[in-house]
């Protein structure tokens, strides 16, 4: 495995031999040290000292199951910390056949207009992209597909990534090439517009080009893992039926699904919006529609869906919990159709649909649009954001300015980023997360979900602050190590509950590289990751001061439950003190 580094001031494009230290890192681990190790944490977002990271996870590219994650790290323009956001789709897969371990994008261009690069195997080439800059991603990827051959793995961004706005995120394309597998969170999509880079197409037949040093001990690590996701309830049975949007009556149900801008906890159309209503759409009509979709070959939970219109064409694809909450019950917005369009327009210009869906909702708060009013934001991003006129430059650069430019109080941000779609008065331990998270406000950084809801991992009251610190702690370093192996996250409802299945993961790293690694090495990798990014960060300006949530949390009871977040300073403190550098 190798590292390919491309600047974009000289277009130079080079290869480099893997460093020693970096030999078992995969994904954020990856993405992580080599930001740590080589972007200055003081420097600006879009200027020439960020880098844009690439890293496909360390069995990405293997046979095991739900293993095609892909990393996309940097400085996040939205935030100031640094960032991993994840992805599914193909191109991990790709990138890790290639023999990528990290592409490396550095350096501004010193002229205007855009670059394709184009990475085949064993060489790799940057073409000026002509009139694909400015294409959505829908068409940018057709194109793309006739010009480098269907198959093709594409990393790109839209018209939000070229506009360098803040909340745009990094396209990566599935088996069907729809552009919906987002590398969404943090920006991230700006800093690959400030390079110039319109896309990454990764030319190869390959899926599983990377093989194990142990076969046969690889081999039984993926049985075991296989049959773990198979028998756990929600990796096996509610996921594949229903999708993650399986949680939107779920959280509605347990009063904790953040409503037109976090001011309750239930929403009244809920019903019309989750999982089960995808589920009956896409079989009423028919078509290409399609419960059950893997986001990547390999993939064995397969919570993914193809969304149709009336017609059975595909309308958007996937339409995931986290959007249909963002785009839906936090904006007062119940028909599944406008949701569904209102995630497709954020597939083709590039945003992340969390961060769309929180700003929609602090504009709908402000009385720009009203609450529900699907129609008016769907042209605010069609033709707003798309076309960048001030409205939609304004909406391009999140929540939290939106909500000071129309002097919003009620801003659901933590370091500049939004909520997603669980209100920490309702669920504490997400609250604690979203606080602490090396990232902003970030469900995956330690998905408390599991223990507060789903009772997955143990149980731990959502309603009360005790243990909730030792929780998220925990959390977010299992998922560190997670997201370093290329693993789904999904995967972790098995990890937690099925000893087995833990220790099948670190045998199967243990295979794909012929070296000794237990569950307690990961313990140490995901803790070693945490301590790079909290170390980043201080050297940024962060300190223990930006790990908490908006006051309003804290003062403004949560209907159904009339709760606020109660857990106590000094104690969020505490979550990420084993973690200094």
């Amino acid at each position: 495995m190798r590292i390919l580094r491309v600047n974009m001031a000289d277009k130079s494009v080079r290869w480099e031999d893997l460093k020693p230290e970096y030999a078992l890192l995969g994904g954020r681990g990856l993405t992580s040290r080599i930001v740590y190790d080589e972007v200055d944490p003081t420097c600006h977002p879009l200027g020439p000292g960020n880098k844009l990271v690439f890293a496909p996870g360390c069995l990405t590219g293997t046979y095991a199951p739900s293993s095609g994650r892909l990393s996309v790290g940097g400085k996040s323009p939205l935030t100031g910390t640094i960032k991993e956001s994840n992805a599914g789709g193909i191109s991990g897969q790709k990138m890790a056949s290639l023999g990528i371990a990290a592409l490396v994008v550095e350096g501004l261009p010193q002229e205007q207009g855009f670059h394709v690069l184009v990475i085949g195997d064993g060489e790799a080439r940057l073409e000026p992209a002509g009139d694909l800059a400015g294409l959505g991603c829908y068409e940018l990827n057709e194109r793309l597909w006739a010009k480098y051959g269907e198959g093709c793995g594409i990393m790109c961004i839209g018209p939000a990534g070229e506009n360098k706005m803040v909340m745009a995120g990094v396209s990566t394309n599935d088996r069907e090439n729809h552009p919906g597998r987002y590398a969404g969170r943090g920006g991230l999509g700006a800093v690959m517009g400030s390079k110039g880079l319109k896309a990454v197409v990764l030319q190869t037949k390959q899926t599983y080009g990377v093989n194990p040093a142990d076969t046969e001990k690889f081999k039984d690590a993926v049985r075991r893992l296989n049959r773990a996701l198979k028998e756990h309830a929600v990796t096996g049975q509610a996921l594949p039926t229903y999708g993650t949007a399986v949680l939107v009556n779920i959280l509605n149900e347990a009063g904790g699904l953040p409503t037109r801008n976090f001011s309750a906890g239930r929403f009244e159309e809920a019903s019309k919006t989750g999982g089960e209503a995808i589920a009956e759409a896409v079989k009423a009509r028919g078509g290409k529609g399609e419960c059950g979709h893997g986001c990547h070959p390999g993939c064995v939970i397969r919570c993914s869906n193809i969304y149709p219109d009336e017609k059975g064409e595909v309308l958007c694809a996937p339409v995931e919990y986290e959007s249909t909450w963002a785009l839906g019950a936090n904006c007062g917005i119940g028909n599944l159709d406008h949701i569904a369009m209102l995630n497709r327009l954020c597939n083709d210009v590039g945003l992340d649909t969390i961060e769309a869906g929180v700003t929609l909702g602090v504009l709908m708060e402000a009385g720009v649009l009203a609450f529900g009013d699907g129609p008016g934001a769907i042209e605010l991003l069609d033709k707003d954001v798309r076309n960048a006129t001030p409205l939609g430059r304004v909406f391009g650069s999140g929540a939290a300015v939106a909500g000071k430019v129309y002097g919003v109080r009620r801003v659901p941000v933590v370091k500049g980023q939004g909520l997603p779609a669980y209100d920490p008065r309702a669920v504490k331990g997400i609250g604690v997360t979203y606080a602490t998270s090396t990232m902003g406000a970030d469900h995956t950084s330690g998905y408390a979900v599991a223990a507060n809801i789903l009772g997955v991992g143990g149980k731990v009251d959502p309603l009360k602050p005790e243990g909730q610190v030792e929780l998220s702690r925990n959390l977010q370093v299992a998922t560190a190590y997670v997201d370093a192996t290329g693993l789904c996250l999904f995967t972790a409802f098995a990890l937690l509950d099925i000893p087995d299945s833990l220790v099948a993961t670190a045998d199967l790293i243990a295979a794909r590289y012929g070296v000794q690694f237990t569950v307690d090495d990961a313990v140490k990798l995901g803790q070693q990751i945490l301590t790079w990014e909290r170390a980043f960060n201080k050297a940024a300006g962060f300190n223990e001061a930006e790990d908490r949530l908006p006051d309003f949390f804290k003062t403004e009871p949560l209907p159904p439950h009339n709760t606020v977040f109660d857990v106590p300073d000094a104690e969020l403190d505490e979550v990420m003190k084993p973690f200094q550098a």
